[in-house]
């Protein structure tokens, strides 16, 4: 695999409003547990949409990772231009230190926002321009903006073997109570 798209969700669809919120780090090493392996055999590129949530702390990630394994790169494709225009001042803060680390950043549109048509070309194009996904999603946790993007997937999987691979909450939790029975010996 040498180009993988890594979305999931947003951070407020997981009642997460700073990014001081403690399940955050958990989150973050579910994604390295998936991403270095894939980093070791050969993968070149990830690439986000850059939306607050779980795209941005993918780019955290792999701008860390990119310290152990140099060839690998990072993108952000947004669906429109100036995405954070209307976001807090807090965010557009880290969204903007998040794309000093970034290898390529562009828009498919553009234009500013004008309609959902840019959010489905946009993945439409992420998902043409990619070999896999890693999808941070749990249905069973409830439905999300996530499962458009599953569902997409999972279409090209079974019609050209796109390969999918998800985190689901219960990855996280699992870290997260490793890491709390390792602090508790």
């Amino acid at each position: 695999m040498k180009n993988l798209l890594v979305t999931g969700y947003r951070a407020h669809e997981l009642g997460i409003f700073d990014q001081k919120h403690k399940g955050i780090p958990f989150i973050k090493k579910a994604m390295e547990a998936r991403i270095a392996p894939l980093a070791e055999e050969g993968l070149e590129w990830v690439i986000t949409p850059g939306q607050i949530g779980a795209d941005l702390w993918a780019c955290e990630v792999v701008i860390g990772l990119k310290k152990r394994y140099p060839h690998l790169k990072l993108s952000i494709i947004t669906a429109y231009v100036q995405p954070d225009e209307k976001w807090k001042e807090d965010k557009q803060e880290y969204y903007r230190e998040i794309l000093k680390g970034v290898d390529y950043c562009g828009a498919v549109s553009n234009r500013p926002y004008e309609g959902v048509w840019q959010l489905s070309a946009r993945d439409e194009l992420l998902l043409r321009k990619t070999d896999g996904i890693l999808l941070f999603y749990d249905e069973d946790a409830g439905e999300a903006s996530p499962k458009y993007m599953k569902m997409k997937a999972l279409k090209k999987q079974e019609e050209m073997g796109y390969v999918y691979m998800s985190i689901t909450a219960e990855d996280v939790q699992g870290i997260a109570d490793e890491e709390m029975r390792d602090m508790a010996e």
